[in-house]
């Protein structure tokens, strides 16, 4: 049986293991997935040691995706556009590299949400790995204006320059700014910040917030509360990132298993245990 698992600091609190189960089951997928709480400082070497006992692949979540990169023989094209990787495959040549973040987030904004991306207007908070990896496929979605707002403004204008041809290419207007002085408002609001896992509120003012809006949280369950909250309060409609990850999930298996899994009956099965 191949086996597969989750990488991170803190890492207990992920349902990667539920979803992959369920995955595999609904699949007939004769494969293991568990989870592994790694070191801050001990990433290339928990990657060593996976290798060396002939696991097949892992999905990295944080504060380690920044980290997988270097470390890849290859990297797929969203993968080496964002510099962040959430999915390795373990092969006799290497090691194989992608992100299926934005991806994730896509299906799940646009299919389960039933909300369109092209022509409107997306504000995405945060620069780290998370935000990395989602900017790509949410720019490839066309939207009219896309803006990347941080705490550390140079990060977000990093972030921009590194997709700046891509944005160009697909006529989309991209910005990068800090989180007071994001300028107007928006239809799609994503928080890719680490606010809601430190519980340090919501980074933004409400006046992002067209009437509406999506707001989505990367977060999920009692993590991204608060933001779901403020987002209902000022008129938005709020979304977790449950199914985020799910889709991000549904994406790694088929990497792996060259199935695609039924990530729709998952996502309202979690849901269904999770309420």
């Amino acid at each position: 049986m191949d086996t597969y698992c989750v990488l991170g600091n803190p890492v207990e609190h992920s349902k990667s293991p539920w979803i992959h189960a369920r995955f595999a089951a609904l699949t007939g997928q004769p494969m293991a997935y568990g989870k592994r709480l790694i070191a801050l400082d001990g990433f290339a070497s928990a990657i060593a040691a996976l290798r060396a006992e002939g696991v097949k692949g892992c999905n990295i979540t944080v504060p380690f995706k920044f980290e997988a990169a270097p470390l890849a023989s290859t990297l797929s094209a969203r993968a080496l556009l964002a510099q962040a990787c959430n999915v390795l495959t373990f092969g006799d040549h290497g090691i194989e590299a992608d992100n299926t973040d934005g991806i994730g987030l896509v299906h799940d904004i646009t299919g389960n949400a039933s909300t369109p991306i092209a022509g409107h207007e997306v504000l995405l908070l945060g620069a780290g790995g998370a935000a990395a990896g989602v900017l790509g496929p949410v720019l490839e979605c066309g939207p009219a204006r896309l803006v990347v707002a941080n705490r550390s403004p140079e990060r977000a204008q990093a972030l921009v320059t590194r997709h700046a041809d891509l944005a160009r290419q697909l006529g989309v207007t991209l910005q990068a700014c800090g989180l007071d002085g994001v300028p107007g408002a928006f239809d799609i609001v994503v928080n890719g910040t680490a606010s809601s896992l430190s519980g340090t509120g919501v980074p933004v003012s409400a006046q992002v917030l067209r009437r509406g809006a999506l707001a989505v949280d990367m977060m999920y369950g009692p993590a991204a509360q608060g933001f779901l909250d403020w987002a209902e309060r000022h008129g938005a409609q709020p979304r977790d990132g449950l199914g985020m990850l799910v889709e991000q999930a549904a994406e790694a298996f088929s990497i792996w298993r060259g199935v695609r899994p039924p990530s729709a009956q998952v996502l309202d099965e979690l849901r269904g245990i999770l309420a």
